[in-house]
């Protein structure tokens, strides 16, 4: 959990900050603030969860500081506050109890005294929030979001992502009745182009037209027989349930019966022609998958037929041409593994296309289409990442300008495993670019203002990202954290001023400690010595 320090007096608040060992209680202190206003304005940005607060400070004190925040929309419960304090007036802490203070603590208090009060507050606001997670709040939120998370349900069952266990366990949990023995199929609705004259729609009014489409689905479709999915892909995804007694073929004709009176209402209704894909029949839970790319597949094939038709997914003669409805969801996981730089699982994904693709054409046109569809999809990769192909594949381009160079199986499959190789290469690459150059930056911030105080948080701020991140990426990229770091450069920086004869309130400052006697205990702790000792 995360805790800021308001203390107006420098010394006490750098002992609060640095003495205690916050770290072995998974504490991180984000933020130290010398009064109320300006604990006020860093609560805004840090939202601490837990906050150690003075009562007497200047410009706002600590219990006009508490009644701001308290106040504040984000406030709430859900931040505990420990005041530490040198008045024991009972007026006082009677204020402080009203504001829903954790606990108050007389000065001068000892360091395990506060550490312990920190903790119980800590402990108190887990407590507290896993309460509310039970709530009839979170309750009525959770059923505010569940069509979406039943559209995400759906559109990842299709997608092949859960086995048939998960389905069921899923399902239930989303309150979607799915029988283990039920039969399904699917379909998918696509818009027809709008008409060249057709001034009524824009590229601005598709996605009302989406909506539009999906209400009239509703209104039209039971509930209990299809489900009604948005799709990124494509305007409608409907997922037929059927009960398992019944006869596919009527299941089948049903369906069809049905997408085509959707397709009527569709042109009445909006005005527009819409046409869709149709799986070939119906199947278990784990078929679901298959069915889906068959329909995404049948709807292609309104280029050959025409627009305002629903056409059922037909089996094609060839073998290569059956198999490679299932390419694009192959095309994505490729395109995943090759933008995470993961070489193995692209390797992995690679052979898959090839012993289910490219192996079993039957011809020499249908290997050299297959791999111009293998081309295609690398170069858009590339190009999706803003990159020159020729920098990328180096020699092997050669065989991107002309794909008939490649004229034998061996050839192919060896052109292929360089250019997933040469693409994660390249993308590791220009993330360690990338990384380099943040971690650069870093380092020249910490150098130019060794003079003052440096942390983690305000480096992330002026970076404009978050310290977990910063704070990990230092730690891989540095070998030590980013804390340490600082405080080896500032050490260093002391050394060296006090060997050219600095005397110890010059060092101090040089390195940003205005606080000497703290400056002194850090360098003493550090080096062994006094920093006069280490100049004599």
């Amino acid at each position: 959990m995360n805790l800021m320090i308001v203390e107006d007096e420098p010394r006490l608040r750098n002992s609060l900050a640095y003495n205690i060992p916050w770290e072995e209680h998974a504490i991180e202190v984000v933020g130290l603030a010398a009064n109320g206003l300006e604990a006020l304005q860093l609560a805004e940005r840090k939202m601490p969860d837990l906050m150690l607060v003075d009562v007497q400070m200047p410009e706002m004190d600590g219990l006009t500081l508490i009644n701001k925040l308290r106040k504040r929309p984000s406030g709430g419960s859900l931040l505990k506050i420990i005041i530490l304090s040198g008045h024991d007036n009972f007026e006082f802490v009677q204020h402080a109890m009203e504001y829903g203070v954790s606990k108050y603590l007389l000065k001068p208090a000892g360091e395990m005294e506060i550490l312990q009060a920190v903790l119980e507050a800590r402990d108190q606001l887990r407590n507290e929030m896993n309460q509310w997670r039970t709530t009839a709040e979170l309750e009525r939120k959770w059923k505010e979001h569940l069509p979406y998370l039943q559209n995400n349900f759906m559109l990842n069952w299709v997608h092949g992502r859960y086995k048939e266990e998960e389905v069921l366990a899923r399902s239930k949990e989303l309150f979607i009745d799915i029988r283990e023995d039920a039969q399904f199929a699917a379909a998918v609705v696509g818009l027809d182009p709008i008409p060249e004259g057709d001034t009524r729609f824009g590229m601005e009014d598709q996605e009302l037209l989406r909506f539009m489409i999906r209400c009239l689905a509703s209104e039209l479709l039971s509930s209990s027989f299809c489900r009604i999915c948005t799709d990124p892909d494509y305007d409608l995804l409907l997922l037929f349930i059927a009960e398992p007694h019944r006869d596919p073929n009527e299941v089948m004709l049903q369906i069809n019966n049905t997408i085509v009176k959707l397709l009527s209402q569709t042109k009445v209704v909006l005005k527009l022609t819409a046409s869709a894909g149709i799986s070939a029949g119906t199947g278990g839970i784990s078929d679901v998958s298959c069915m889906y790319a068959q329909a995404a597949k049948a709807l292609q094939e309104r280029v050959v037929y025409g627009h305002d038709i629903a056409i059922p997914y037909r089996d094609m003669e060839s073998t290569y041409r059956q198999d490679i409805s299932t390419m694009p969801q192959m095309e994505k996981l490729l395109e995943i593994a090759l933008e995470t730089a993961d070489e193995t699982r692209a390797m992995e994904v690679l052979t898959q296309l090839w012993e289910e693709g490219l192996s079993l054409t039957e011809s020499s046109e249908e290997f050299h289409e297959a791999v111009l569809y293998m081309n295609s999809m690398f170069t858009r990769m590339m190009m999706k990442q803003g990159w020159r192909i020729k920098h990328v594949v180096n020699e092997d381009y050669v065989y991107f300008e002309n794909i008939k160079l490649l004229n034998t199986r061996a050839l192919t499959w060896s052109w292929l495993t360089r250019t997933v190789q040469n693409i994660t290469a390249y993308m590791r690459k220009q993330r360690k670019s990338t990384t380099h150059q943040v971690v650069k930056e870093i380092l020249s911030l910490i150098d130019q203002e060794i003079d003052q105080e440096i942390t983690l948080h305000t480096v992330a701020d002026r970076l404009y990202v978050n310290s977990s991140y910063l704070s990990r990426l230092f730690k891989q990229e540095m070998g030590v954290a980013f804390s340490t770091y600082v405080l080896e450069q500032k050490m260093e920086r002391a050394k060296r001023v006090l060997q050219e004869g600095h005397k110890v309130y010059d060092a101090a400052r040089l390195v940003g400690y205005r606080d000497v006697s703290y400056f002194t205990k850090v360098f003493r702790k550090y080096w062994g010595v006094n920093p006069g000792e280490f100049k004599s």
